[in-house]
């Protein structure tokens, strides 16, 4: 799998996991509970298949954020040559 996850904040309101893929790594698919934003650490580029098959090509840049709903189902890829590093920021609502 090449991936792990570090808790690294939680409350009752927000948990923020610290995730790295390595190179030909993967988060398999998965659906997320909570609202989340995704805040990267690397400058790199990840591969996002959907539940439906799509593929999207997601360029990563430290400094920046996107969030996705509650319900996002889809696995991350890594075929870069360096790690890909993320914080998530769950809203545990």
């Amino acid at each position: 799998m090449k991936s792990h996850s570090e808790i690294v904040f939680e409350n009752d309101r927000f948990r923020a996991t610290k995730w790295t893929i390595q190179p030909g790594g993967t988060i398999p698919m998965h659906r997320h509970e909570y609202d989340y934003v995704v805040v990267p650490l690397s400058d790199n580029l990840m591969h996002v298949t959907t539940a439906d098959g799509e593929l999207i090509e997601a360029a990563l840049k430290p400094g920046t954020a996107y969030g996705r709903n509650a319900g996002s189902e889809h696995e991350n890829e890594n075929r870069g040559d360096s790690d890909v590093v993320f914080i998530e920021v769950e809203y545990l609502k």
